[in-house]
């Protein structure tokens, strides 16, 4: 049975903050930090098959695209990338970009990174706090500047990029070329409700994402039969033995465990292998007494540097 705070890996990037308040405390003003990386807190396990991240975004983020499974699978790679976003911070004006205007044939494609014109060719849409965005594998896309944003994506940290806004850093044409679905995103489709605290916001094969609101002082018993990723997004509460609040992540492997919900009520992300959401997730239990698994829970993350 596992049910365990996530540890944090930092990365620190060109195009990060110094600021990554209310959603962590890190020091960053020495180094911008870009993205925080959840993790087991025990570097044995086996790794999960999602990886949950926060990003900070003061620059906009290069255009790219990750490879969608079938291209993973022909160069080599267990899986592709897909992945969702949950804007949890976005001013006015802020955007990202998913897809392009129109199709391209892989030699215009080829011309338009070559020349630096495939900044004009994509499809850039505004965001606000509560929208959600699924990109999945072959998709080109950017993130902009001042969002913050959560991310749950198959695990692979393969990328390739077709434009870095003057950052001088690699592209990487003929890879980009092969993986990317030249054209508009595909339909996304709305979230829906399943009961009064749970909305699915993505369900797609590689994962379900649901947004929960749980009412202050309520109790409820989270039952998985695989791995779920659970994020606090507003509010405060205990997930077995361990606290949990704004920013923090807790890891539950196939288990069950009791939520105890604060006072200002809690809204949490949770993100778990797909294709379809898991009916008996939730059970109020408010009103009753509630037996929780035990868990492993210390008292502060295990954070760690990774690579720029």
């Amino acid at each position: 049975m596992t049910i365990e705070h996530a540890s944090i890996e930092i990365a620190r990037k060109p195009w990060g903050r110094v600021d990554l308040r209310p959603w962590s405390s890190i020091d960053a003003s020495a180094d911008p930090v870009g993205e925080l990386w959840f993790g087991r807190m025990d570097e044995r396990a086996a790794s999960p098959a999602l990886l949950l991240k926060l990003l900070f975004t003061s620059q906009p983020l290069s255009i790219q695209v990750h490879p969608n499974d079938e291209f993973a699978h022909a160069i080599g790679l267990p899986n592709g990338k897909t992945e969702a976003w949950y804007i949890l911070s976005a001013p006015l004006g802020a955007r990202v970009a998913l897809g392009l205007k129109r199709i391209l044939t892989p030699q215009a494609l080829r011309a338009a990174i070559r020349d630096r014109s495939i900044a004009g060719h994509v499809q850039w849409r505004p965001v606000a706090q509560g929208d959600v965005i699924l990109v999945p594998g072959g998709t080109i896309h950017a993130i902009g500047a001042n969002i913050v944003l959560a991310e749950i994506q198959q695990r692979s940290d393969t990328t390739f990029r077709l434009f870095d806004f003057g950052r001088q850093r690699e592209l990487h044409e003929d890879s980009a070329v092969a993986a990317s679905d030249a054209g508009p995103p595909p339909t996304q489709l709305p979230a829906r409700r399943l009961t009064d605290g749970r909305t699915v916001l993505v369900a797609s094969p590689p994962f379900v994402l649901e947004r929960i609101d749980l009412q202050a002082n309520s109790h409820w018993e989270l039952d998985t039969d695989r791995e779920a990723w659970l994020l606090v997004i507003d509010g405060k509460g205990r997930v077995g033995r361990a606290n949990a609040t704004v920013g923090e992540a807790i890891f539950i492997e196939a288990d069950h465990a009791g939520i105890d919900v604060g006072a200002s009520g809690m809204s949490i992300l949770l993100a778990y292998p797909g294709p379809d959401p898991i009916a008996s997730l939730l059970q109020d239990c408010t009103g009753r007494t509630t037996k929780s698994a035990a868990v492993q829970a210390p008292t502060s993350n295990e954070i760690i540097e990774v690579p720029t």
